[in-house]
């Protein structure tokens, strides 16, 4: 049973070739931007435009987030810790990018039900778990999971732990929070949390699209033991309203 030795709230399992992987696609991280620090009230800007004839009409999607101080000087002590007793290099900023193109090309995978594809990014124990839940979603539910790049507004870091087992392994899991847009039609009726914020997108004489804002937590996991292959890994998902 492990012993927990650090924590800032829960934590879970092994996390570094993930992040590696994404961090590493150029083309991927063009399409991201940079958060501002979460340390202030954060203002996260997407523009979207319509096109039809010789008529243009662009519409700015604002979504405000105010994290609590407490919790945000907290993690910046785990973080201090990371890069004093396990890895120098550690980076939030690096790590927040990596997790964000992480989630979204787990999440797609996870709409479309490609559960073999997972293997080497979750961990085996999630997915079977995952492939049993999304067995019973409907399809508007399943397409919703997907979250694109241009379509995450929001990023954070919510909990971060730092623990030993009973063997002396050592762990350090990061708990991130996204918030993002998805088209997908979801009935009202079971999707409070869904409600929150609409967005209707279109120029004159179109139709517009309603999205919907959306949230999930995704926790990656290390194993920080010498000799071990510094891989990170998605050991929790959760969706909210649709994989809890």
């Amino acid at each position: 049973m492990a012993l927990p030795l650090l924590r800032c709230c829960s934590c879970n399992r092994p996390v570094s070739i993930l992040i590696r992987y994404f961090t590493s696609k150029p083309h991927l991280l063009s399409q991201s931007r940079r958060l501002a620090p979460v340390s202030s009230s954060v203002c996260s800007v997407r523009q979207y435009s319509s096109e039809r004839g010789r008529h243009k009409q662009n519409q700015k999607v604002v979504v405000v987030g105010i994290p609590n101080p407490f919790i945000w000087f907290r993690t910046r002590i785990y973080f201090f810790l990371i890069r004093t007793y396990f890895d120098k290099e550690f980076s939030i900023e690096e790590f927040s990018e990596g997790a964000k193109q992480a989630f979204s090309h787990v999440s797609r995978l996870l709409s479309q039900c490609q559960f073999e594809s997972l293997d080497g990014l979750v961990a085996k124990d999630l997915i079977e778990k995952l492939e049993e839940k999304c067995a019973h979603l409907p399809l508007s539910h399943q397409k919703a999971l997907s979250a694109e790049s241009d379509e995450i507004m929001y990023t954070t870091t919510g909990d971060v732990g730092i623990y030993y087992d009973d063997s002396g392994r050592k762990f350090v899991s990061i708990l991130m929070r996204f918030w993002y847009l998805t088209s997908a039609r979801i009935p009202e009726d079971g999707m409070e949390g869904a409600r929150i914020f609409q967005v209707d997108i279109g120029g004159e004489g179109e139709s517009p699209e309603t999205k919907r804002l959306l949230t999930a937590n995704y926790e990656f996991q290390r194993e920080f033991t010498q000799g071990v292959t510094p891989d990170w890994i998605i050991t929790r998902i959760e969706h909210s309203k649709l994989l809890d």
